[in-house]
């Protein structure tokens, strides 16, 4: 693997890296890429943690992912106190350009890239999956209880606050910026043509409601999108609540998603 890859320079901001995992590729074809997208409530976080619940798998998340033929790239951006939205989203679209920059000496195939985060990652993964691109857009969404819709609480925090995880990302209460609030809200930017999504939502989430998840799967399907619902009973944020096999088992089906998601993209190109 490569760790602590430079990959974008912000004034006034730490340089912003990212670790690529790369599968034994003996016959130097290009790979398919997931870019993941850590959480935190936009405030704090690694870039190389997928969560509480995998931290202690051996081998870890992204050694499987790359064991099962799909390269990964995880990425740097900024956090609220570093800089207010869109500038995370910004840095993500910035490893993009990176990584397609390179693909030919890495033997990746950005065209078949998947973006997938959990949480704060989640609501990030799902703005870049839904966003226009220059280059090759992402071809599938993985995304974990990420928030949806900005603009109301959901949650156990006011809108009206200026120290909510949302408030601090648009830099003012999502009450008191409305306008803002929906530019940084997945939901809004749901459109005909986004890409597969597989949206995994605990039912008990205490931190980011289901609703998100349920929210943002019916506007896809009604949009004609393709979009895959996944409730998860007994499981509170960051898969609290369930037993160490059930978590192992929600990654492997979200694994799946993603590689049929490529194998679909490879044989489109």
């Amino acid at each position: 693997m490569l760790r602590g890859v430079p990959f974008a320079e912000r004034a006034g901001s730490r340089p912003l890296e990212l670790d690529l995992w790369l599968p034994e590729n003996t016959e130097r074809e290009a790979l398919p890429l997931v870019l993941f997208v850590h959480g935190g409530a936009w405030l704090r976080g690694r870039r190389d943690d997928m969560g509480m619940r995998t931290r202690d798998w051996d081998p870890g998340p992204f050694a499987r992912i790359a064991a099962a033929g799909v390269a990964v790239a995880c990425a740097d951006y900024r956090l609220s106190g570093e800089a207010h939205f869109p500038a995370p989203l910004d840095d993500l679209r910035a490893a993009l350009r990176w990584l397609g920059l390179r693909a030919a000496e890495l033997d990746l195939d950005v065209g078949r890239t998947v973006v997938w985060g959990e949480s704060a990652g989640g609501h990030l993964a799902s703005l870049l999956a839904l966003a226009p691109h220059v280059g090759p857009a992402p071809v599938a969404a993985v995304v974990w209880y990420g928030p949806a819709d900005l603009t109301t609480a959901r949650g156990p925090y006011d809108p009206r606050s200026s120290t909510t995880p949302e408030a601090l990302l648009l830099g003012g209460a999502p009450a008191a910026s409305p306008e803002r609030a929906r530019e940084a809200s997945p939901l809004a930017h749901a459109h005909p043509g986004a890409p597969p999504f597989l949206l995994v939502h605990g039912e008990e989430d205490t931190m980011v409601a289901c609703s998100h998840s349920r929210d943002l799967a019916t506007r896809l399907e009604e949009l004609g999108a393709p979009a895959h619902l996944r409730t998860v009973p007994g499981a509170d944020h960051g898969w609290y609540g369930l037993p160490a096999a059930r978590v192992e088992e929600i990654f492997d089906q979200s694994l799946r998603f993603t590689r049929r998601c490529t194998r679909r993209a490879a044989g489109a190109g």
